[in-house]
C-alpha cells in the first residue's frame, strides 16, 4: 500500500537523540492513524546512528520505516534529496532529526497541499516569534536574522525564514526539479525554494512552534561564509539555465 505522506529525517552523527525522535514520529503516526512512512537518511555517520534508528523503529512494526545509509558524508541537502527521491507518497515532509519543530505541527504543512492550495509549504520561526519556546543564544539568533536578510537580498525570495528544517512538498510537481539541484550543504533550503518559485510552484511560509535544541552542528561563522558562496552559486546557476527543465 502506497502511503499518503512520506516523512524524511536527515541524520548525521545522531546516535544520542535519533532513537527518541524516531519513536516520537512513529508514535505520532500511530496515534493519529496516518497513512505514512518514515525514511531516515544517514549522511555517512561514523557512530551508531543507523543501528539507533533501526532499533527504535522495531517497536512500531505497522509503520513502514527505512534507514538509508551511505559511507561518505555529503551534507544535509544531499541527504534530504536522497530521502525525497526514495519517498513513495505524493506528499513528502522533511524534519530535522532533533525535532526542534514538534512533529505534531505536521498538519500545518500537509493540509494546504492536500487541499490543492499550495505546492511547497515550510515552517517559519520569524513570522510569529511567540511560538518560539526555548530560544537560541542571543548571538546565534542575531546571526540568523542577518543571514535571513542576506538570503532575501541575494536570492530575491520574499520569505522571512528559509532555513527552518521543516518543509513539505507536492512530489508530483517537486520531484522533477530535484535533478537540477546542485547544493548539498547549508544553502540547499534556499535552492529548493528558489527553484520551486522559478518554476511557478505555489509556496507558503507558515509559522510553527520551534524550540532550540542543544547540539546543533551549525556554525554561525563557517555557515554564513558558506551561505554567501552558495547563494552566488545559485545565482550563477540561474543565469546559466541549470534550473531549467523540459516541464
Amino acid at each position: 500500500m502506497i502511503p499518503a505522506i512520506s516523512i524524511i529525517v536527515p541524520a548525521y552523527e545522531e546516535q544520542a537523540r535519533l532513537g527518541d525522535s524516531v519513536e516520537r514520529i512513529l508514535a505520532y503516526i500511530e496515534r493519529e492513524k496516518l497513512s505514512a512512512e518514515l525514511i531516515v537518511v544517514d549522511d555517512g555517520s561514523k557512530d551508531k546512528t543507523v543501528e539507533t534508528g533501526e532499533a527504535a523503529a522495531l517497536a512500531f512494526p505497522d509503520t513502514p520505516t527505512k534507514v538509508i545509509h551511505y559511507e561518505t558524508n555529503r551534507g544535509k541537502g544531499y541527504a534530504v534529496k536522497i530521502g525525497l527521491l526514495a519517498a513513495r507518497a505524493d506528499i513528502a515532509v522533511f524534519s530535522d532529526a532533533d525535532l526542534s519543530t514538534p512533529i505534531d505541527e505536521l498538519p500545518k504543512l500537509v493540509e494546504p497541499i492536500q487541499k490543492g492550495e499550495f505546492d511547497v509549504t515550510f515552517g517559519s520561526r520569524a513570522i510569529d516569534r511567540s511560538l518560539i519556546g526555548t530560544r537560541q543564544p542571543w548571538r546565534r539568533e542575531q546571526g540568523g536574522r542577518l543571514m535571513n536578510l542576506v538570503i532575501k537580498t541575494m536570492s530575491g525570495l520574499p520569505f522571512a525564514d528559509t532555513q527552518c528544517g521543516f518543509k513539505a512538498f507536492n512530489m508530483k510537481k517537486f520531484r522533477p526539479l530535484l535533478e537540477t539541484m546542485t547544493i548539498d550543504r547549508f544553502g540547499f533550503d534556499v535552492e529548493f525554494l528558489f527553484v520551486a518559485a522559478r518554476h511557478k510552484l505555489r509556496l507558503k511560509e507558515i509559522p510553527v512552534r520551534w524550540n532550540n535544541v542543544e547540539g546543533s552542528k551549525v556554525s554561525v561563522f563557517r555557515d554564513t561564509r558558506r551561505m554567501f558562496t552558495e547563494l552566488i552559486q545559485i545565482r550563477r546557476n540561474a543565469k546559466r539555465g541549470v534550473y531549467d527543465t523540459n516541464q
